[in-house]
């Protein structure tokens, strides 16, 4: 497998992550953001829509980092990290969409502000960012994991790295005991790989 990536996204924090914690063998392929690689012909006939994460599996490709958690969880037969059961394939589908809307227009866009210069509208977005924190703040209020159980799901990891990073958006995560404690058990779990820090925002000054 391969896959396309950067050091600076989310999403594709996500899919390396997976990839790590369940051991399965992959290539890091970098993709120069900066330099315009991602709008390139080569990659764009790898996603037309010229954003990573893409996954390679010998020919097979997966655009989207929550496709890409969903192919690699059944290809494998990962039930503990995407179960089965209708009650608990429909909990993940819930939070992965938390992640594809609220989580991506609230801290990933405040974070997009201090790191790449989006121009969004940082009281809006940040305000975005801690009224979906306070709701996951209470989910995690009597569980480990966003979704229950006693393991970690791929909603956990669809989550986890720009909720992470939110500091670096000034968001600031001192208020949330839950996701502090929800984020330092992902960490400890074995072949955690970080998110790569960028010392902007309220990061700036830890």
């Amino acid at each position: 497998m391969k896959l396309y990536y950067h050091p600076l996204s989310g999403h594709a924090h996500r899919a390396r992550l997976f990839l790590s914690l369940t051991q399965t063998p992959f290539e890091l392929v970098e993709v120069d953001l900066a330099k315009g690689a991602h709008k390139a012909p080569e990659f764009l006939a790898l996603n037309r829509f010229g954003q990573v994460p893409v996954l390679d599996d010998d020919g097979k490709i997966i655009a989207d980092s929550a496709s890409i958690l969903i192919y690699i969880a059944k290809k494998r037969g990962l039930t503990e990290w995407l179960p089965s059961d209708p009650d608990g394939a429909a909990a993940v589908q819930r939070w992965l969409s938390v992640a594809a809307g609220q989580i991506a227009f609230g801290p990933a866009a405040a974070r997009l502000i201090t790191v790449f210069g989006a121009g969004f509208n940082a009281e809006e977005v940040i305000g975005r960012a801690h009224a979906v924190l306070k709701n996951i703040d209470e989910e995690l209020a009597t569980k480990k994991w966003i979704i229950g159980g006693d393991h970690p799901t791929i909603a956990d990891l669809a989550l986890y790295s720009y909720i992470a990073r939110a500091p670096e958006g000034n968001v600031d995560l001192t208020a949330y005991a839950n996701i502090d404690a929800w984020l330092k058990s992902i960490e400890a779990l074995p072949n955690f790989v970080p998110f790569v820090q960028t010392p902007v925002g309220l990061a700036a000054a830890a």
